[in-house]
């Protein structure tokens, strides 16, 4: 009976064991799901095949849309910060207080969103920081800025490729300076230009370079017919 009970006490003793190791398990995969679900690692976060992203950025954007600007920029200052959240954090930023910062103020406000951007790899974050740039300092960054935008229009991930977009409608809606024309002309000569054979057998542009195309007119319009003159006859079709 004695020998009876210490089986029994160890099977007990046993099952309790694997009841909890069941329970971290399934308490740890949560936690690793909630994780991966809020901050997609680099190599995943531009996939969109898992989540939405778009609708990731907006949902964090709009729970962030009340915080004050020196929250917005801690959070952007954090480097553990997933990449969705510090998306959301710029964008707001951007939207509330970017055209509000005072000048003896700018200058660490610039620090803290290039140090975002040469530290992060989202293409998420940096999109959204390039734009922000050229709205906190337009004559200082849309040189740099705007052709690092129009790159990422050709982003597999339609949702960055899209945030590209907009951002660069966003930047030359109101312009009439020949110089900013003129920087986005060059830019998207040089890329349509390394199209050519591809051109040549489109009759219907993709959005991807219907967008270029509306860009391309804009700075047309700006600069003058005679830039024509200046493209391959292949984009002369399509326009």
């Amino acid at each position: 009976m004695k020998m009876f009970s210490m089986i029994k006490d160890c099977f007990a003793s046993l099952a309790m064991t694997f009841q909890l190791f069941l329970l971290s398990f399934c308490f740890i995969g949560s936690i690793a799901y909630a994780q991966d679900k809020d901050d997609i690692n680099a190599a995943n976060i531009a996939s969109g095949s898992i989540f939405d992203d778009k609708a990731l950025v907006e949902g964090y954007a709009q729970r962030y849309k009340d915080e004050p600007r020196d929250i917005l920029l801690a959070m952007i200052s954090d480097d553990s910060l997933g990449a969705y959240k510090c998306t959301a954090a710029v964008r707001t930023f951007k939207e509330k207080f970017a055209n509000k910062v005072l000048s003896r103020e700018k200058s660490m406000v610039l620090r803290v969103l290039i140090h975002r951007l040469n530290r992060s790899d989202s293409p998420f974050i940096k999109v959204e920081i390039m734009h922000t740039l050229i709205v906190l300092d337009r004559y200082q960054y849309f040189e740099s800025m705007v052709p690092a935008l129009i790159q990422k229009m050709d982003h597999y991930n339609p949702v960055v490729s899209d945030m590209a977009y907009k951002d660069l409608v966003d930047s030359t809606k109101d312009s009439l300076y020949p110089r900013e024309a003129r920087i986005v002309f060059n830019v998207l000569r040089k890329i349509l230009f390394l199209s050519r054979n591809r051109l040549q057998k489109i009759t219907t542009p993709d959005d991807k370079l219907r967008k270029k195309i509306d860009l391309l007119r804009w700075s047309i319009r700006i600069l003058g017919t005679q830039e024509l003159k200046r493209l391959p006859s292949e984009v002369i079709n399509l326009l």
